[in-house]
């Protein structure tokens, strides 16, 4: 049994997995295997990975299931203390799986351990560091497009990026896996909000560096799909890891959150699609009333925490409290 598996979520990649998968061949800590979720890809990724990677494992799922089922699919696979999600589109620093194991071994509390993730063309600049999940109902991550040097210290998170986040496989027993009812987006975030009510940590940390191409290679941060979807999740992540009382303390900010979101969304002619993915949100929680939290003393100690976190990071989000 390794001490770490790999997962790495595939759909379409074959401009990039020889330099994720190359990475992973330079690392200085070796214990670990690596398994490979293909979603359908149509461009030959999934041959390609069995004919020039064979030492990897490949799961193929047929279909694009989204990243969510991706990763619990390779959760499921792995019999390892630790899990190492990874984009397909990023190649990684030599010693990053060994400063994110000794991260988790260091706190025994962390859920989940995350890299610092920079930008593949510009490496001085971050692409992202992990995400606050604040009042207005927004997740972000607050060293996106800032300089790297400013980020050298660890950092408690709400939640890490599964794009390249290190978790404690034992610990999804407890607070359970990437809903796939979420298919691609936020989903990282419900997880990780989910563990922070169980008592659990997750960190930024900025020794295990991990490169990735990402949206702003690719010019698409902003696009239909992912302002739908966005949409969609982030109703039903309220949903889900709030009990009423504290929906309806943070109504009015989530509220606003909506409208300043909706003009923003309009500027770039996707308000159209922004409106289609609240409408979706609200499908999506009846249809999932099964999955929200169940609140015993713990989680409502947590939730308490957890409120105080939401409003700080209103004022991390419009720079108050810096990086």
């Amino acid at each position: 049994m390794s001490k770490v598996s790999v997962i790495i979520p595939c759909y379409n990649s074959i401009k990039h997995i020889d330099a994720c998968l190359k990475s992973l061949k330079k690392q200085t800590f070796k214990d670990f295997d690596v398994i490979i979720v293909d979603n359908g890809s149509t461009d030959g990724s999934a041959e390609h990975i069995t004919r020039s990677f064979p030492e990897f494992k490949l799961i193929s799922n047929g279909k694009n299931t989204g990243f969510a089922c991706a990763a619990n699919t390779g959760i499921k696979a792995s019999d390892a203390d630790y899990v190492f999600l990874l984009n397909d589109d990023t190649a990684c620093d030599e010693h990053a799986i060994e400063a994110l194991v000794a991260s988790m071994e260091k706190d025994k509390k962390a859920f989940a351990v995350q890299a610092k993730m920079l930008q593949m063309k510009h490496p001085e600049l971050i692409d992202d560091s992990g995400d606050y999940y604040c009042a207005l109902g927004w997740a972000f991550s607050p060293g996106r497009d800032k300089d790297e040097s400013k980020l050298k210290k660890k950092a408690l998170l709400t939640s890490a990026c599964a794009g390249a986040a290190m978790y404690r496989r034992k610990l999804f027993d407890e607070v359970g896996l990437f809903d796939e009812a979420h298919f691609c987006y936020l989903e990282d975030v419900d997880l990780g909000y989910r563990a922070r009510l169980k008592g659990f940590r997750n960190i930024c940390e900025p020794g295990a560096v991990v490169y990735h191409v990402g949206s702003a290679g690719s010019g698409s941060r902003y696009n239909a799909f992912k302002v739908e979807l966005t949409a969609a999740n982030n109703l039903y992540l309220i949903y889900k890891n709030m009990p009423f009382l504290q929906i309806l303390i943070n109504l009015p900010f989530v509220i606003a959150g909506i409208l300043i979101k909706h003009a923003f969304y309009t500027k770039r002619g996707l308000g159209r699609a922004h409106l289609k993915g609240l409408r979706k949100g609200v499908s999506k929680i009846f249809k999932n009333t099964d999955k929200k939290v169940g609140f015993g003393k713990k989680e409502l100690r947590n939730c308490v925490r957890m409120q105080l976190e939401l409003w700080i990071n209103l004022a991390r989000r419009f720079g108050a409290l810096g990086l």
